[in-house]
This record gives C-alpha cells, structure tokens and sequence, in this order.
C-alpha cells in the first residue's frame, strides 16, 4: 500500500481522460488517480475524501454541477479549502480565468489541441502537483 495521496481528475470527455492518465503515468506519477465524471461526483469525491488528495484537475464545463461551482464548493468546506486545485480546461474565455483566480484556483491551465502539448502539460503538472509541491499536512482542528 502506497503512502501517497491520489490525485483526483474530474473530467466528463473520454477521451480526454484517457490522454489525462497517460500523460501522468507516462510522467512516473505513481499517484492513485480517481476520476469524477460529473461535477456532483466531484463533490462527493472531493468532500469525503480520506486522505485528502494530492491536487483536484478540474474542468470547468462540466455536467450536473460546472466546474466553478465545483471549486466555489471546495473553497467554502472548512477541511478541503486549501486544497490545490488546478482548472484543466478548453476553455479560452476571459471570463472563467478570472472565475476560477477568484474562487482561489491554485493555477489555470488550458488544454493544449495538439496531443503531444497535451501529454507534456499534464506531465509537467502531475510532477509539479504531485510530486515536487509539498501537500498540506493533516491539521487535526479539536
């Protein structure tokens, strides 16, 4: 068993998943990876979550619950509000940039089109996020 906390990605596209996961296996990211398929998911994920993960990928246009509320969420529970959060998404909109900085998105990256910039970004931030970045120790609040 593995001391490491998971990662978990919320992600409704396929394919998108999939290339999400390869890309950090591809990057030795030994991190179990959950996956949320839908907003709501990730919130019963996120908020039950034991141990807290590493670092939430997010996208935003997500169904059932989008993305943005997602995070307002994450930020509004008293265990999972410093938790990193990463906007993963195809989104260019100006407007969901700045959502995401001030609902306290950890970072907002875009996915790349082409597969290969794709692979690399996710890479670089599975290595960031889970393994260079130090994870916020368990505070036990009595």
């Amino acid at each position: 068993m593995t001391s490491l906390r998971p990662i978990i990605l919320v992600e409704d596209n396929p394919d998108d998943e999939r290339l999400t996961i390869r890309a950090l296996r591809r990057g030795n990211i030994a991190n179990e990876i959950l996956v949320a398929h839908n907003g709501e998911e990730a919130l019963t994920m996120v908020l039950n979550a034991n141990p807290l993960p590493s670092v939430v990928l997010l996208d935003l246009k997500l169904p059932k619950v989008d993305g943005l509320e997602v995070l307002r969420q994450i930020r509004a529970n008293e265990r999972t509000h410093m938790l990193p959060v990463v906007v993963l998404t195809s989104s260019s909109e100006e407007r969901d940039i700045i959502d995401s900085y001030n609902l306290g998105a950890n970072s907002y990256v875009r996915k790349p089109v082409e597969i290969e910039k794709f692979t690399e970004a996710v890479r670089q931030l599975g290595l960031y996020w889970a393994v260079i970045n130090e994870v916020l120790p368990k505070v036990d609040k009595r």
